[in-house]
């Protein structure tokens, strides 16, 4: 019940939101980080006597306790056990100044403030009004403290970002709204963590333990997927999502976040790694941990981590899945800043963090935090789940034929395929970083081979005879096994690469040559078997675009090439919804051993260009004019443009464009009423049922109004 003597309470919003860095967030409630001082204006009714003493009690979670560190009791000007205190600063009549400060480590949510006031034997209470606190990146006491400012300004307060994809050799850009200070975001990032199976099992325990950025990290990786806790985002790697949307088609976090929001926590379909990564970097952003979104080209995914990666095809060049293991063009997770209290101070800093769900952690599909200075090192017995990361980045890769007789022959050994290439977004541009040194030594170093040889022994690889037993695992071939067989293994006398004629468009055919070159001083008959298939990011097969054998003769130490094409009309229905192709060709010699040649293959978009019609000053309206091409030698009905972009729109932009006919460029103009100052990316996307997204995105600096 209210006090009679308190009247109102002056937040005094604006100074507290500005000295917390919190000003971005698009949200009446007073948010403040932890570990810093705060200040409140009380004014009261009457005049406050010599007597009265002032209490603050501040709680947060559905059962606070003081034991639980949830409830905290603070007199002004007293020491309190807890870290929070309370400082009378000015007094006017009728009005009061406090400054309350927080400890750097108490736990991160949504609080309620009590004033209590004793006169004499009478105690009166006011719910002074709710706040918000959050980790404190700028607090050198708190865990997630980033001494850097550009880099706290970055992974802290950017709402917008990239995320690389592509090829090894064809690293692309994708913008990705995180939008983290949106309106109701921080709302349901609260409530994520609300929802989460810890809190259902024991609220208490769950909301005390909020204190700790890796404890808070580890069930936002679990509840970002939906496997086990109806999370945020329900995974599909199938290549049909007629049942909701294509993962290829979000463009970042907000409209998923709002979606599993509004619809009553019901999983939003569908997400595939780089969606999982994009929505942890806006929650994790949002409460206040300081985190990045990192790919990984060439990631293993080992399902029985014995650091082996073991592909099977027959001799067409189909893969054949005698097994789970498999390698991703690329994959997406994230990395997020904080020390490591339970490991020790050598493994503070960045930790892989991974909410696609792959492989169960403790019986939930969760991944981290892993410390990248443990990947480094070997160290895969640490928590959280290092083994598993380590194998994304340093798995061996041996590919096998599998004949009709049964008989398998291993044609391919590779120790350095995996792991290349780690990138992420540069702090203050739109540039890549690469960070590969910051998981592995070099390749083929003593330092990496040695590192290597650790994890195998911490994860229980022995050799027992011709066979491995890997402790807690099925039986493989031992990796020492492995490099002897290859060593004495027969070795191709040809050798060959793909090559391809023209840079692949599409709507256009693919023109390729396979280029062989006898190695000996013999002539030779070579049977080739080529296959072409249209592929998921994961590599995984959706459909055979091309295949055909024939017979060439190589001359000895010749050089030969065998020009083809796949057609547009060979891969128009199969490639709708993405663009990557894999090329294989399975090489045969009499008596001789085979030569397995690849090529993975993106085919381009056509180019789309954004204009910003004048200049860019916050609450004026602005035009953007988008230009775009149908690529295909068909018309094209029913696509619809997409626009979005923090601090610009509020909600996502729709505009149909209703037909374009063949090779037609397209002009599309609309308005933008800029909300936020500062730098600011547009996204487009340009989404059709006959041809996979096109994608742009432009940044903006939205000035002040003079």
């Amino acid at each position: 019940f209210l006090a009679p003597k308190t009247a109102s309470v002056n937040w005094q919003s604006k100074q507290n939101k500005a000295a917390h860095h919190t000003s971005d967030y698009s949200s009446t409630e007073v948010i403040l980080r932890r570990g810093q001082a705060f200040t409140i204006t009380l004014s009261f009714r009457t005049n406050i006597q010599s007597g009265d003493n002032f209490t603050f009690i501040a709680s947060t979670g559905p059962s606070p306790a003081e034991s639980y560190e949830t409830k905290v009791i603070i007199n002004p000007s007293e020491d309190c056990s807890s870290g929070w205190s309370a400082m009378q600063d000015s007094s006017e009549p009728g009005c009061m100044t406090f400054t309350i400060s927080s400890p750097a480590n108490a736990v991160i949510g949504r609080y309620k403030l009590i004033l209590q006031i004793s006169s004499g034997k009478k105690i009166s209470s006011t719910l002074l009004g709710q706040f918000v606190l959050l980790f404190n990146p700028w607090c050198p006491n708190d865990d997630v403290y980033m001494a850097n400012e550009k880099e706290r300004q970055e992974y802290i307060l950017n709402d917008s970002g990239i995320i690389f994809q592509g090829l090894e050799k064809y690293i692309q850009q994708e913008a990705w709204n995180y939008g983290q200070f949106e309106e109701d975001i921080l709302d349901i990032s609260l409530t994520i963590l609300d929802r989460s199976l810890n809190h259902r099992q024991d609220p208490a325990t769950d909301v005390s333990n909020r204190n700790n950025p890796i404890y808070v990290s580890r069930v936002i990786s679990a509840m970002v997927n939906s496997n086990d806790e109806k999370g945020v985002v329900q995974g599909k790697w199938n290549g049909k999502y007629c049942s909701g949307t294509n993962p290829l088609q979000w463009s970042g976090s907000v409209s998923i976040l709002r979606k599993w929001f509004r619809g009553r926590y019901k999983p939003v379909r569908y997400g595939q790694c780089w969606v999982f990564a994009g929505v942890m970097c806006t929650v994790l952003r949002c409460l206040g941990i300081p985190t990045r979104v990192i790919t990984n080209f060439n990631s293993a995914h080992d399902t029985n981590i014995n650091l082996s990666i073991d592909k099977y095809i027959d001799t067409s060049g189909k893969t054949l899945y005698l097994n789970e293991d498999s390698v991703w063009n690329f994959h997406v997770w994230n990395e997020s800043w904080f020390i490591r209290r339970d490991l020790g101070s050598f493994y503070d800093g960045w930790q892989v963090l991974d909410a696609t769900p792959q492989e169960r952690s403790k019986g939930i599909f969760q991944c981290g935090p892993a410390s990248t200075r443990a990947i480094k090192e070997g160290d895969v017995n640490l928590d959280y789940d290092s083994s598993f990361v380590f194998a994304e980045v340093n798995a061996d890769y041996v590919t096998w034929i599998c004949y009709s007789n049964k008989r398998k022959e291993r044609i391919y050994s590779d120790t350095r395929k995996i792991g290349k290439l780690i990138s992420t977004k540069a702090v203050g541009t739109k540039s890549r970083m690469d960070v590969t040194d910051n998981y592995k030594y070099p390749e083929g170093s003593l330092k990496e081979r040695q590192v290597y040889k650790k994890a195998l022994r911490l994860l229980g690889v022995r050799s027992t005879g011709r066979r491995t037993k890997i402790r807690r695992h099925s039986q493989r071939y031992s990796v020492a096994q492995r490099r002897r067989v290859t060593e004495s293994a027969r070795k191709p006398n040809i050798s060959g690469k793909f090559v391809l004629n023209a840079s692949p468009v599409i709507g256009q055919d693919v023109l390729l040559t396979l280029a062989l070159r006898n190695l000996i001083s013999d002539f030779k008959t070579i049977k080739i078997k080529l296959r072409a298939s249209a592929i998921l990011y994961t590599r995984k097969p959706k459909a055979e675009i091309l295949q055909w054998s024939r017979f060439i003769k190589l001359g000895p130490e010749e050089v030969k090439g065998i020009s083809f094409k796949i057609s547009y009309s060979q891969y128009k229905n199969s490639l709708r919804d993405d663009r990557k192709i894999l090329v294989t060709a399975v090489c045969e010699a009499k008596q001789e051993a085979s030569l397995l040649v690849e090529k993975d293959i993106i085919l381009q978009d056509p180019f789309i260009t954004i204009k910003v019609l004048g200049s860019t000053v916050v609450h004026k309206a602005i035009n953007v004019q988008v230009t775009f091409t149908n690529p295909l030698s068909e018309v094209v009905t029913d696509c619809v443009l997409r626009v979005e972009g923090s601090g610009l729109l509020k909600e996502q932009l729709k505009i149909n464009v209703a037909r374009m006919a063949p090779m037609e460029s397209s002009t599309v103009q609309f308005e933008i009423i800029p909300y936020k100052t500062g730098t600011r990316q547009l996204q487009v996307d340009l989404v059709c049922t006959h041809f996979s997204d096109i994608k742009g995105f432009v940044t903006l600096d939205v000035a002040p109004v003079q």
